[in-house]
């Protein structure tokens, strides 16, 4: 008996090319990552998020004119259904201990069955159907925040940014600049990542035809496991449990368990992950706003010694998680906050699967036995 293949993939399919794209480009030993041609780093000092969606969707960089029509769209559709804010709810009375992630994914799936286009599958529809799991995934999750700790969700603002309008929803008052343009800077650096797991699983999902609210929700579910998405929230947790002892001391202690350190290391990168370069400098800046100067300067002396002991570079998940604790979010936030970003990556892969279609259906490297097995009836076992 034959193995099913002629071509073994590693695992993990390791280094397989498995469709081209136009969205995302990535040089592992250069440290590149670029977003329709553009380098992540010209993007984070230079765009907003909104720019960067659109580029993700359109290709190209909006023009004025084009910008503000989709912050008026994207301001319009950020109110939830009433009925995703009352299943918030209900799943918060039912399991107050629930991940956010679960509530999450539960969530937006419903929210595909009450979408205008739900039965549109054309080009508009489905872009349509982009700008508004963008918009209404940022508000659930600050939602779903504000009714797990008791309070009232607060309406969007119509003359915020959308990582302004998060940052409002989420905490109840008006962001400083600061804030806001940091937070717009690490969705910006979020936003798509090639064929990871989350977007491949979307991909996958889109590729039978399926529709783009179930493609979304297989990956959150993709997104949700501490291999991918869970990172950052593994990262504070670490930092929050050395406390004012000593970094170095506690992480070789780690390190003689054989404990991995998360928010280290890449499974592309071969160098540093251009997305840390501005994580790092925003950790910095807001835990020195906070107050919090010893958790970035932990942070700071953890990366040198891993990097002098491991040889290991910190990912995009190592200063995110110091970042975001110093903006007052909760560690168990992080990884929706992943997905409110992501959104924008996911539904442009999306659009990009349906617009040159092939369903994918991978063949497996056949290991079970080579011997035609005879069936033996369970009484003779």
């Amino acid at each position: 008996m034959s193995t099913t293949t002629n071509v073994s993939a590693g695992r993990g399919l390791e280094d397989v090319v498995a469709s081209p794209s136009s969205i995302c480009f990535i040089d592992g030993n250069k440290g590149i990552l670029a977003y329709r041609g553009y380098d992540i780093h010209d993007l984070a000092e230079r765009s907003t998020f909104e720019e960067t969606a659109y580029l993700l969707w359109f290709g190209r960089l909006p023009t004025a004119a084009e910008l503000q029509s989709l912050r008026q769209d994207l301001r319009q559709a950020s109110s939830a259904p009433a009925s995703a804010l009352e299943l918030l709810a209900r799943f918060h009375a039912a399991s107050p201990e629930a991940l956010p992630m679960d509530t999450l994914r539960s969530v937006v799936s419903a929210l595909g069955v009450q979408d205008p286009d739900a039965r549109d599958m054309s080009r508009e529809a489905n872009v349509r159907k982009s700008v508004r799991l963008l918009a209404q995934t940022a508000t659930l999750v600050a939602a779903l925040d504000r009714i797990r700790k008791g309070k009232t969700p607060v309406a969007p603002a119509t003359d915020l940014s959308l990582a302004g309008n998060f940052l409002y929803m989420l905490n109840g008052t008006r962001p400083s600049a600061t804030a806001e343009r940091a937070f717009d800077i690490a969705l910006i650096l979020h936003a798509d990542h090639e064929f990871n797991a989350s977007t491949f699983a979307a991909r996958v999902i889109a590729a039978t035809l399926s529709d783009i609210h179930s493609a979304v929700t297989g990956a959150i579910g993709a997104l949700k496991g501490p291999l991918h998405g869970g990172a950052n929230e593994a990262v504070i947790n670490l930092l929050l449990k050395v406390g004012d002892n000593d970094p170095i001391v506690y992480i070789k202690d780690l390190i003689a368990k054989k404990v991995k350190i998360p928010g280290f290391g890449h499974r592309v990168y071969h160098t540093e992950d251009p997305r840390a370069t501005h994580l790092r400098q925003m950790s910095r800046e807001l835990c020195q706003a906070a107050g919090m100067n010893k958790l970035y300067e932990h942070s700071s002396q953890i990366e040198a010694y891993i990097k002098s002991e491991k040889k290991l570079n910190p990912n995009v998940d190592f200063y995110s998680a110091s970042a975001y604790y110093a903006m007052g979010i909760s560690p168990d936030l992080y990884t929706p906050i992943f997905a409110v970003s992501r959104m924008s990556g996911w539904t442009a892969h999306v659009l990009e699967q349906y617009a040159d279609n092939r369903l994918i259906r991978p063949r497996a490297d056949y290991i079970g036995p080579q011997v035609p097995q005879k069936y033996v009836a369970v009484d003779q076992r």
